[in-house]
């Protein structure tokens, strides 16, 4: 009975995800004016129409130098604010959600890897991540203009700033540094699928050629809107559920596939060794996604506080929808469920946060939790990968949750444009293929060149002690 129950509950999930929204009706076309009578040969010269009015000046299509007074010090603000938000998103969020989830002895490799992620990515986008995502070029690759920010310019004197074309009112350093963020916490989340057995070196050299061969072109293709393959087609990805989610969740599988299951993995308890900085970290999760979803409106405006909205609203119903699931099929609802639960709601309203309304949330919000649920628990026992810490069941599975249900509840009085489900499909698929086959292809590489995984007597020993030198007591 608990079974179906539950079934039933996942049925109306997806039925509620099926386009509800009544077209707008078409205005019925204006009959064609009466022609005016011919004016008699001996009339007077008609007095001349006025000009017409100079049409606007079109938006900029590649980054621009403007007088300081077009900068808006509310976004700005806001942009700054929500740059630190997004930071936190990483250290100590997901550094703290993810080290909570592994054994003793892997907690400070845990933390580390997040923390040198943070600091490698950082120099990565700055030299050449940021110019290849977010500079107009080829539909699938950046162009090379901005290198180490060449060309990103404050002139106080001259009373000038630089700004992106995708953000007129706060400066390009501003915009450039929360979108580095983004940057930074992606390949973070790839971290979760193998834990307590990558190789440390591995590591660094893994996610700095990802981040450069796979994030950056991604983000492109989705968000540059001059020239990115998918961006010029019109998918709808708020704040990244293909570029952020799917992307490093994908990712994440692959990992986990290529360097096998843990030792013991199936046969030893591998339990959480601190439930209590998962939660804080699953806390500091929540916080900071304000900022990465409310942020990516570029502006201190109503669609950020719908954002703001649907979030909060989303994420909360995730969190319950997987809460009730798992005490109907364990008999009991977890500490670790409600925080993935809530994780996984974030998760999958990331690309609809800035184009659904409450019934979006909700819908949204159920099938995440009830989704991602069955996909870290029953789909993971099934297929037997070792995600050690489910980033694919929560990121790449809330992803595409999130990515599809976004075309058909899409809210045009929000959004201002149409959705289509076959160019969310599109997306979702193209992300799905270039970072699996890409992240498989790296990995090799490196494999072949240093060695992907850790002895079996470190491994054993832990990597705190066997890769860092050092222990928690």
């Amino acid at each position: 009975m608990k079974r179906l129950l539950t079934l039933a509950a996942l049925a109306a999930a997806l039925a509620f995800a099926a386009p509800g929204f009544a077209q707008e009706k078409k205005a019925e076309p204006t009959p064609p004016a009466a022609a005016a009578p011919a004016a008699p040969a001996s009339a007077a010269p008609a007095t001349p129409a006025p000009a017409a009015p100079a049409a606007a000046p079109a938006a900029p299509d590649h980054p621009v130098l403007v007088p300081v007074d077009k900068i808006s010090s509310g976004d700005t603000a806001w942009m700054l604010t929500s740059m630190a938000l997004v930071l936190m998103m990483t250290i100590p969020g997901l550094a703290l959600f993810y080290g909570g989830m592994v054994r003793k002895k892997n907690v400070l490799a845990t933390l580390m890897q997040s923390f040198a992620i943070t600091c490698l990515v950082t120099v990565i986008w700055v030299v050449a991540g940021y110019s290849i995502a977010f500079i107009p070029g080829g539909s699938f690759f950046g162009g090379m203009d901005r290198l180490f920010l060449n060309g990103m310019v404050f002139q106080k004197e001259a009373g000038k700033v630089m700004v992106s074309h995708l953000g007129l009112t706060v400066p390009e350093s501003v915009y450039m540094a929360f979108q580095m963020t983004f940057a930074i916490i992606t390949p973070a989340l790839i971290t979760g699928a193998f834990a307590d057995r990558m190789k440390f070196s591995a590591m660094l050299w893994f996610m700095g050629l990802w981040s450069l061969l796979i994030y950056s072109p991604i983000a492109h293709m989705m968000w540059e809107s001059t020239s990115g393959f998918w961006a010029t087609k019109g998918v709808l990805d708020f704040a990244g559920g293909t570029v952020v989610h799917i992307n490093a969740g994908i990712a994440a599988l692959v990992c986990a596939l290529v360097l096998g299951k843990r030792i013991g993995y199936g046969r030893e308890p591998m339990a959480p060794h601190n439930l209590t900085l998962t939660v804080i970290g699953a806390s500091l999760l929540w916080v900071g996604w304000f900022g990465f979803n409310a942020g990516s409106a570029v502006a201190a405006d109503g669609r950020a506080g719908m954002a703001m909205v649907v979030t909060q609203l989303a994420t909360a119903v995730a969190a319950l929808a997987w809460m009730f699931t798992e005490w109907m099929t364990k008999g009991k609802p977890s500490v670790l469920g409600i925080a993935s639960g809530a994780v996984a709601g974030l998760v999958a309203i990331t690309p609809a946060s800035g184009f659904v309304g409450v019934l979006g949330a909700f819908v949204i919000g159920i099938a995440a939790g009830v989704v991602c649920y069955f996909a870290a628990t029953s789909v993971k026992r099934m297929f037997g990968y070792d995600d050690s810490l489910d980033a694919f069941g929560v990121h790449c599975v809330g992803g595409i949750v999130g990515a599809l249900l976004t075309g058909p509840l899409n809210v045009k009085e929000i959004s201002g444009t149409d959705g289509s489900f076959l160019v969310q499909l599109g997306a979702v698929a193209t992300t799905l293929v270039v970072s699996g086959v890409g992240s498989f292809i790296i990995l090799k590489v490196i494999d072949m060149v240093i060695g992907l995984r850790v002895t079996e007597e470190e491994e054993r020993e832990g990597l705190d002690v066997s890769l860092h030198g050092e222990r928690v007591e």
